[in-house]
């Protein structure tokens, strides 16, 4: 069942003195509606129709009874003759979900028309499904675009656009949800990396009763080398599944991702790692600088140094990023390796441990103006 409904009228005003005859023209269908979902927070409609005018002023009657359409997004676009035909002025009955157009034409003609407008309650999910190889090097991945409709709106032969890439056609009911394949890639590059986060993780879980984790990430790049570059990848969920080597899979983990742009990595959480252990200490923190304010220090320095060890109990070597957090200003005398600096505050070691085996690191740093 149509919820949308459009009436044109044609007022011809006739010979006679001040008489007007009306007429009613069917109920156009529409040629063509598109569906964007560039825009994460609201989804644009655009439908064209062709409406027959009669020369002079015509009133075109638009409602949406049953549908959720924000009324000060409707725009209406004239596309056959736009040097001929005028939109005039826009009208709304009072108490009505509903606006009438009056519109000028210049002659007697089939006229398209583009009408556009923001829709609420259908709305669009992207989920990912990949699956890694035995030797977790490359990954199959595949997208699916799941569709929720539950605007009061029945689309037809709709072309459906995230954006980006190519659109999608097909009906979407009201009340519906549908799920579409949009993507497949094979054989993407994978970077396995296990994350320890100083803010985050016991320094010496060798203290604990309990077993401790250190987070498993899968990260792959939106780029032409790893198969995929064309377009940003939009968030979503994304469960990701190895194969066992005897032609079935095993279930490693899911995670909610967010936009990666070309060019960008995706960072997958695919769970918690009981093979490889990080123990962290502070061998030295001391004042330093002393700055008194009447007999009472308000600010000075520190001078701070810390040690961590890596151990990997797994039979292939892992790469372990260690996250360190500065506060503060501060700068960096001493470390053992190179690290990168992800904000003022973050530095980042990441740290290449062979199977079965340890690797130490160490930096000296101060810290400057900390107040008492």
């Amino acid at each position: 069942m149509r919820r949308l409904i459009i009436i044109a009228v044609a007022l011809v005003l006739s010979a006679g003195p001040a008489h007007a005859r009306t007429k009613l023209v069917a109920l156009p269908e529409r040629e063509a509606v598109n569906i964007r979902f560039d825009n994460p927070t609201a989804t644009l409609v655009e439908e064209e129709r062709v409406l027959t005018l009669q020369e002079g002023e015509n009133l075109v009657d638009f409602s949406w009874k049953g549908v959720q359409i924000d009324p000060d997004s409707i725009r209406l676009s004239i596309l056959t003759h736009p040097d001929k035909v005028r939109l005039l002025s826009v009208s709304y009955p009072p108490g009505e979900t509903a606006l009438v157009w009056r519109i000028s034409s210049g002659e007697a003609w089939e006229e398209k028309v583009r009408i556009s407008y923001l829709l609420s309650y259908i709305d669009r999910l992207v989920s990912y499904k990949g699956v890694a190889t035995k030797d977790e090097k490359t990954l199959d991945l595949e997208a699916f675009l799941i569709l929720r409709n539950f605007s009061g709106e029945d689309f037809e032969n709709a072309d459906v656009s995230l954006g980006q890439g190519d659109p999608f056609t097909g009906n979407i009911s009201h009340e519906e949800t549908k799920q579409l394949h949009f993507m497949s890639v094979k054989g993407i590059p994978v970077e396995k990396t296990f994350t320890w986060d100083a803010s985050k993780l016991p320094w010496e879980p060798e203290r604990l009763d309990q077993n401790v984790g250190i987070p498993v990430h899968y990260i792959i790049a939106n780029d032409a080398e790893s198969g995929l570059g064309k377009t940003l990848m939009w968030g979503g969920k994304v469960r990701i599944f190895q194969d066992d080597g005897h032609k079935s899979t095993i279930f490693l983990g899911e995670d909610q991702v967010g936009l990666t742009p070309v060019g960008e990595k995706m960072r997958i959480y695919i769970g918690d790692s009981r093979d490889v252990s990080v123990t962290q200490k502070k061998t030295m923190e001391k004042r330093i600088n002393l700055r008194p304010s009447r007999f009472k220090v308000v600010l000075y320095d520190t001078d701070e140094k810390i040690e961590a060890e890596v151990e990997n109990f797994k039979d292939q070597a892992v790469t372990v990023d260690l996250v360190q957090n500065i506060p503060g200003e501060w700068d960096m005398l001493e470390s053992s390796m190179q690290y990168e600096k992800k904000n003022s505050s973050t530095i980042v070691y990441s740290v290449d441990v062979p199977a079965k085996g340890k690797k130490k690191l160490s930096f000296h740093y101060q810290r400057r103006n900390v107040r008492n």
